[in-house]
């Protein structure tokens, strides 16, 4: 429907105008519609877009058969930039910490590597970027709980950690495990994926039960003193082999008892009862180092007293065997002189017996005048003593 002003004029119907075109100028050299100037006629406007649209293609042709070769076209070119976009979406990135698992029809196709990856777009294939060297980690026996003032405040979960002792006693315990995703195989990541629905779950429900049957062959007082440790490496060697097992793709890194307690309903009892046999204890300990001092003491002395009878009996039977030998010595002699040996016997004898006693010899050859001036005999021999300090 052409466009006319009251004074008659005709449209944009000669020269170049519209939007494809310079506009109409009139003898002002003003664009059109204004003073002196053509107004535009929308028929003209549309053929020479449709002119212009098919130069463009590189179509011909005109009528109907024309306008519908130029829809199709742009229908064609439509779908290739749609296509084209829908390629591109395909290009995904994979951080250092990560890798890529490629899905083609519903099947791995690929494990891909850090940087930038392609894979067909959805929904002819996914791609997924687990984070394979984030240490992941899990509490058993306590829960995190949100509170205004409190951060990180935990609840007990009496449900996971009251648990069985060998010995047939109730111990409450919390412990954590660390975990994250195996980077060999390179088929882990696929694993952990597909293979399990919620691996946080998996691993909670994993290291309850693992911990269960382990702390089940200890007494309550090695689970609470010196096996802590043991127990520690048997859970995790547990989780593991039943990790593996499910094929989850997961590696347990460290499992780690935090709280090794009683129930809180008997620990008062408990703590009783562990103070008496630390008495007990103490009261042993003492006993063995008394005896461990003791003990050493009376062996020393007995070996002591053993030593000086073995000596006597060695120096006894050594003077018997001495004088038996002498004696026999003696014998031979007197058996060669008689008269001369028990002469020489007499004299040893009383020089035994007089050696050691004050003695006076006089001689009776003489007249015995020269006795009386000595009188008492008994001071004859310490007045030489007495008066030796004189001079």
């Amino acid at each position: 429907m052409p466009w006319s002003n009251q004074n008659g004029g005709g449209g944009w119907k000669g020269g170049s105008g519209g939007p494809w075109g310079q506009p109409p100028r009139g003898p002002s050299g003003g664009g059109g519609g204004g003073p002196g100037g053509t107004p535009p006629d929308l028929e003209e406007l549309l053929r020479r877009g449709q002119d212009r649209l098919k130069s463009v293609l590189g179509g011909g042709g005109s009528g109907g058969g024309g306008a519908a070769s130029i829809g199709a076209k742009g229908i064609t070119l439509g779908a290739l930039v749609a296509l084209g976009l829908w390629l591109f979406t395909g290009v995904y990135r994979v951080e250092p910490d990560e890798v890529g698992v490629e899905l083609f029809l519903g099947k791995v196709a690929d494990i891909t590597a850090p940087g930038l990856n392609y894979n067909w777009p959805a929904p002819i294939g996914a791609t997924f970027t687990p984070q394979v060297l984030a240490v992941r980690e899990v509490t058993i026996g306590a829960r995190d709980v949100q509170s205004g003032n409190r951060a990180g405040a935990q609840r007990a979960a009496l449900e996971e950690s009251l648990m069985v002792t060998g010995d047939e006693n109730i111990v409450d315990i919390d412990f954590r495990v660390q975990w994250n995703i195996k980077t060999e195989p390179r088929t882990a990541a696929a694993d952990f994926l597909f293979n399990i629905q919620d691996p946080e779950g998996t691993v909670r429900a994993v290291a309850e039960s693992a911990m269960r049957e382990v702390v089940g062959k200890y007494d309550i007082q090695r689970v609470l003193t010196e096996d802590r440790a043991k127990i520690e490496l048997e859970v995790s060697a547990l989780m593991q082999t039943t990790l593996d097992a499910y094929g989850s793709g997961i590696d347990v890194r460290l499992v780690q008892m935090q709280k090794v307690d009683p129930p809180s309903q008997v620990i008062d009892a408990f703590r009783d009862v562990q103070a008496a046999r630390a008495d007990a204890e103490r009261a042993q300990n003492e006993a063995q180092a008394y005896a461990n001092k003791i003990v050493p003491e009376a062996r020393g002395e007995a070996a002591r007293i053993i030593e000086a009878a073995t000596g006597y009996k060695t120096r006894t039977v050594e003077e018997a065997r001495g004088q038996a030998d002498r004696f026999l010595k003696v014998y031979e002699e007197y058996r060669k002189a008689p008269q001369v040996t028990r002469e020489r016997m007499y004299l040893e004898t009383m020089e035994r017996v007089f050696g050691g006693m004050d003695k006076v010899i006089l001689d009776q050859a003489g007249n015995g005048q020269g006795v009386v001036p000595f009188l008492p005999l008994d001071q004859l021999t310490r007045q030489p003593q007495a008066a030796a300090p004189a001079r």
